[in-house]
């Protein structure tokens, strides 16, 4: 919705190429640009599986600008692709292309333990963890780990769980049974890694669709494939910091730098952290989803993105010539 209002309010005409799984909801989206009025022709919708449609889109001659979200495999892939100039072309194609995180909370030894677990719940699980901006690492100083976890384990233990349209309902479905199918090999290999510390337990209304319980895994290395891989669904790994320069650079060793958040009462931590804490948006003692249009413009850089922060009035001028 974003990407092409904004592209629409800077004069475009657009193709709107939604991930098959949003074909529906995204169509009744298109039938709105229509009914308040958009001329013919000015947004078009265009519904399918990406491996076949996108990559014609992303390298048509006529396509002046990309604005892309998904995986870094993916787009990085769109990158190359829309780097070529092909014949008829006559300019180079710009790119908004958006990607992953692996983002960090970290735990001060100071923090309030209550807050800041209410946070990191509401960050990790809500929408089954399956926004760019979901918290999947967490890193506690030592000093605070073991009370942090026990609060922990009470709260996952206490997540509504449940379809989506039940307003009580904080974690969801994920998207398909592919999602259900990779988050369990994932939650597999954390076994293997270190160890499952808690898991919630599905109710009993979550026997149909594709549920995938809350899951916290601890004793497991901060380069271990669970925590360095975007794992796009309700599993959270925890390590402990010895001191807070081990907990940053526990942070920074991934390849995204999308959201990440801190909880602390110690102001030179908090001025360490803006300094050195590599991220695109960085939040202090709150959660590290939800940023605020227009007061927290959104966008990473690594592997997260190119740079492009969306949700302000800047958005709009990479729209344009």
């Amino acid at each position: 919705t974003g990407m092409t209002t904004a592209a629409l309010a800077a004069g475009n005409t657009v193709v709107v190429k939604p991930a098959s799984q949003a074909s529906v909801i995204a169509s009744k989206f298109i039938n709105i640009l229509h009914e308040v009025g958009l001329p013919p022709g000015v947004v078009n919708f265009v519904s399918g599986s990406g491996e076949r449609l996108g990559l014609p889109l992303v390298e048509h001659a006529d396509v002046n600008l990309v604005a892309f979200t998904g995986s870094a495999r993916v787009g990085t892939n769109v990158i190359g692709s829309g780097a070529v100039v092909r014949p008829g072309q006559s300019f180079i194609k710009k790119m908004i292309v958006e990607m992953g995180g692996k983002n960090a909370i970290i735990v001060d030894d100071d923090a309030d333990l209550d807050g800041a677990v209410q946070a990191i719940v509401d960050s990790a699980f809500a929408f089954a963890g399956q926004k760019c901006s979901s918290c999947s690492r967490l890193i506690v100083l030592g000093g605070v780990y073991d009370a942090l976890c026990s609060r922990l384990r009470d709260a996952v233990n206490s997540i509504p769980i449940g379809p989506a349209e039940e307003p009580m309902t904080m974690t969801g479905p994920v998207i398909d049974e592919t999602a259900v199918a990779r988050i369990q090999q994932y939650i597999e290999l954390a076994r293997n890694e270190g160890k499952v510390f808690v898991q919630a337990q599905l109710p009993r209304n979550c026997d149909q669709g594709f549920f995938v319980p809350p899951t916290v895994v601890t004793d497991i290395s901060p380069r271990s494939n669970v925590s360095q891989e975007e794992i796009f669904g309700p599993v959270l790994a925890v390590h402990a910091a010895p001191d807070f320069d081990a907990a940053l650079r526990i942070a920074n060793e991934t390849r995204y730098a999308l959201t990440g958040g801190l909880f602390s009462r110690s102001p030179s931590h908090i001025e360490q952290a803006r300094r050195e804490f590599e991220v695109g948006n960085l939040y202090i003692n709150r959660r590290i989803t939800g940023s605020q249009v227009d007061a927290q413009p959104f966008g990473g850089f690594k592997l997260s993105g190119t740079g492009v922060k969306a949700g302000s009035q800047d958005y709009l001028l990479h729209f344009m010539d």
